[in-house]
């Protein structure tokens, strides 16, 4: 494995994590670490438990079993509160922003820097108007108006103003669920651009995907799950992408899915009347096939 980026304890790091909701096992045996100046990636398709993984680390979840540490500190999360304090933060998937509320108040909000005192105690807008504009302009975003409103960022900007202001208020792990997932090719290069920004400046990265093609390029390890367990934990040359795609969909699975298909095809054509659904069933079913057949390739 990995050395941790700055000689020291891993910033965070499970081991034997369990969490169980009455009867269901959400979540089983989940051991693995996050290093200053490392990206993990963790992958799943629905189901696979990455949100119980996400809300666990971030102390909405109370672990029922084996221990999370941070620095190598044994920590318990109560609430979000505790994990924020100890530099753990988590940049959901709907961003918690006001769309009509300005890239400034966004950036800002709940924290917001005054000036005066008193009864005279105001928002020092100026202040915070040059920090959010200072913010982005290191990741590479120019904001000609920090007092435009959120809204008419494209969605991977308004990722970025998320991150920055995680990264500003003193983050050490970046938690980040799907940031990619409803963007387009163009905007999530530069939520992955700036998750190598965050790499390079020493924070540990989780990134919550299931798009392996976005996760192989910046991530160093991986953390696979299926149903709450882990499928394993490799570092980046212990794994090919093929690989990581092979146990994320799993070749089994493309193949059963394949000869569904075939089957709802041949179907449809014995009923009559269907031939452009039974032509699409089985047109989809060959694309699935080569899609099995190259995962089943392995190239290098």
């Amino acid at each position: 494995m990995a050395n941790t980026g700055n000689g020291g304890a891993p910033l965070i790091e499970m081991r034997d994590v369990g969490k169980q909701f009455g009867s269901v096992i959400a979540l089983q045996g989940i051991t693995m670490k996050v290093n200053a100046g490392e990206v993990l990636a963790l992958l799943g398709d629905n189901g696979a438990g990455k949100s119980t993984l996400i809300k666990t680390l971030s102390g909405v979840h109370t672990p029922t079993q084996g221990n999370i540490l941070v620095e190598g500190k044994s920590v318990k999360f109560t609430n979000p509160r505790h994990a924020l304090d100890a530099g753990i933060a988590t940049v959901y998937q709907d961003l918690a922003m006001v769309p009509l509320m300005s890239i400034t108040r966004n950036f800002f909000m709940g924290r917001e820097p005054s000036s005066g005192f008193g009864p005279f105690k105001s928002i020092d807008i100026g202040f915070a108007d040059r920090v959010a504009k200072e913010e982005m302009g290191k990741i590479g975003i120019d904001v000609r108006d920090p007092t435009q409103a959120v809204g008419t960022l494209s969605g991977g900007e308004r990722q970025c103003v998320a991150i920055a202001r995680a990264v500003y208020f003193g983050a050490k792990v970046l938690i980040l669920d799907e940031p990619t997932s409803a963007l387009g090719v163009k905007q999530a290069s530069v939520v992955l651009r700036y998750i190598a920004k965050a790499k390079a400046r020493g924070l540990g990265v989780i990134f919550i995907t299931h798009n392996v093609h976005h996760a192989y390029p910046v991530a160093d390890k991986f953390l696979l799950l299926n149903r709450g367990r882990s499928l394993g934990y490799f570092d980046k040359a212990e794994v090919s992408r093929e690989q990581v795609l092979e146990m994320m969909a799993g070749g089994k699975e493309l193949d059963e899915l394949t000869a569904e298909l075939e089957e709802f095809a041949r179907a449809d054509e014995g009923t009559g009347g269907l031939e452009a659904g039974a032509a699409a069933e089985a047109a989809m079913a060959d694309e699935l096939r080569q899609e099995s057949e190259r995962v089943h390739q392995h190239p290098d």
